[in-house]
């Protein structure tokens, strides 16, 4: 009993846990509250209108058997007085206008009743049909000793006209039949058989309105429904309030939080571009020592031959050394020193320069690596400055170098001018050892191991796996190049620099 009980409770704190998650604010419950008041109202409208179909047809139905029962009663009790008289009373002056009173007040009594509009015993006079309205006619049709009648009434047209046309059905199966007319005028005919023996109609054209019974049904509903409807708009009025006040204190928490998580960010932000800086900064140092080096051997090496070579190439190194100290001076250089339109950098020759100046003296001594350049001389130049490309690129043939220290390599580097695709390719491939697999493995980010910060096949050795990291983080954040790396299928390894022309 007790495990059940904590059960429940679990679940329950793990469906406030759940629910905690959604945060409902303004626009939900303007969501919700447009939902529920085009319920209410479709709702309502339905229902309405089969409300008011409903009491539509039952109205219908009632006024058809009012009208119905009024005229029948009517025929019978005309229908009474003339199987109730003697022919030989009748004739009797007292009783003849006792009778035609009789006649007259059924007759007129009718009238009085409210939708009732016209009253008259249909009879045959010869080959025609008549209309009796008096009483005075209709002792003489059926009481007097005149074999015609004398019709001084004016002939209603519209029931006779009626009577025509179920004169067979009336005579066939003595049924009273009504006939509707508009939305509410019934023209009812009941058989008028006096003593046994089918004599004619009586007609009655009632229009009998219970529409006030309808309207004050449909009112009643409409009130409920106003009322329901106003009990709904004043509870979303009120959660409306409550929400507004509620989201208002914790929309100023958020903000306080997003300003606390934006300083945060900001300050994260400065720590890496300074980290980046000193890893920059260590790596280019290095270089610059490296190129003080070259500097110091071509001094050593000046003569009156080699003059003008050796003057362009020191200038060049440099120039490189005025990069690096100038790169010193913050960790966010300007974006004009990077990339301007007035920078027309050729990478052929830049390319070329790194190759004969850098790479093949740094491997005079060591190993000695063969260069193979396939340089494409239609590759437009870049607004980029030729000693950050120098920054990009060295790293790169270094990388090949520095992991194949035992072996002989081809390098190979490629330049090629997509016209069509308005691109162009750097190609960086040795013939080595390649990349280990998992450092071509992507990240969350989708980013290749190799170009993360600190990662390397080197072992034991400190600062190592900046080289890739600072190519990737200046092409990729600086220039806005794509820089790319991969095994090649018949060994050794690549990479892609794809510049956006």
């Amino acid at each position: 009993m007790k495990a059940k009980i904590e059960k429940k409770d679990d679940e329950k704190s793990n469906l406030l846990v759940s629910l905690r998650k959604y945060h409902f604010e303004l626009k939900h419950i303007m969501v919700l509250f447009i939902i529920v008041v085009s319920a209410q109202v479709l709702i309502s409208y339905t229902h309405k209108t089969s409300l008011q179909k409903f009491l539509t047809q039952t109205q219908e139905s009632y006024q058809r058997d009012s009208s119905e029962r009024l005229s029948n009663l009517t025929a019978t009790a005309l229908e009474l007085i003339l199987t109730t008289s003697s022919s030989r009373q009748s004739h009797i002056p007292e009783e003849r206008q006792k009778i035609i009173e009789a006649f007259n007040i059924i007759l007129s009594q009718q009238l009085l009743v409210q939708g009732v509009e016209k009253i008259c015993v249909l009879a045959a006079d010869g080959d025609q049909i008549t209309t009796i309205e008096s009483g005075q006619l209709l002792y003489d049709y059926f009481l007097g000793d005149s074999t015609t009648l004398r019709i001084t009434d004016v002939q209603n047209e519209k029931a006779i006209s009626i009577y025509s046309g179920h004169e067979n059905e009336l005579k066939q199966k003595e049924l009273i039949i009504s006939q509707l007319e508009g939305k509410r005028t019934f023209h009812v005919l009941v058989p008028f058989v006096p003593k046994g023996e089918f004599a004619g109609a009586l007609y009655m054209q009632n229009t009998p309105d219970f529409t006030f019974i309808t309207d004050e049904i449909i009112s009643s509903y409409n009130e409920s429904s106003m009322i329901f409807s106003g009990l709904i708009i004043f509870g979303f009025l009120a959660m409306f309030l409550i929400s507004s006040y509620t989201l208002s204190e914790r929309n100023q928490a958020q903000e306080q939080l997003y300003k606390q998580r934006e300083q945060q960010l900001k300050e994260r932000i400065d720590f890496q571009k300074e980290a980046l800086f000193t890893k920059r900064i260590y790596h280019t140092h290095h270089k610059a020592e490296k190129v003080m080096g070259f500097i110091k051997e071509d001094l050593y090496a000046l003569g009156k031959q080699n003059i003008e070579e050796i003057r362009g190439r020191v200038v060049k190194y440099a120039n490189f050394i005025s990069r690096v100290i100038y790169d010193m001076k913050w960790y966010d250089p300007p974006l004009q020193t990077i990339r301007n339109p007035i920078f027309r950098t050729d990478i052929n020759n830049v390319i070329r320069f790194i190759v004969d100046n850098i790479c093949l003296r740094t491997t005079k001594d060591a190993t000695p690596h063969k260069y193979k350049l396939e340089l494409d001389e239609n590759l437009p130049p870049v607004h980029i400055n030729e000693f950050v490309v120098w920054e990009i690129l060295e790293p790169l043939f270094q990388n090949s170098m520095d992991h194949n220290p035992d072996s002989v390599l081809s390098i190979t580097v490629k330049t090629v001018h997509l016209s069509a695709q308005k691109k162009s390719q750097i190609i960086i491939s040795d013939d080595g050892v390649g990349f280990p697999d998992e450092l071509l493995l992507k990240n969350e980010a989708g980013l290749k191991k190799i170009f993360l910060e600190n990662v390397s096949t080197k072992e034991n050795e400190n600062n190592a796996g900046y080289g890739c990291y600072l190519a990737y983080e200046i092409s990729k954040q600086r220039c806005g190049w794509q820089l790319d790396a991969e095994n090649l299928p018949d060994g050794g390894c690549r990479f892609i620099l794809t510049i956006q022309n």
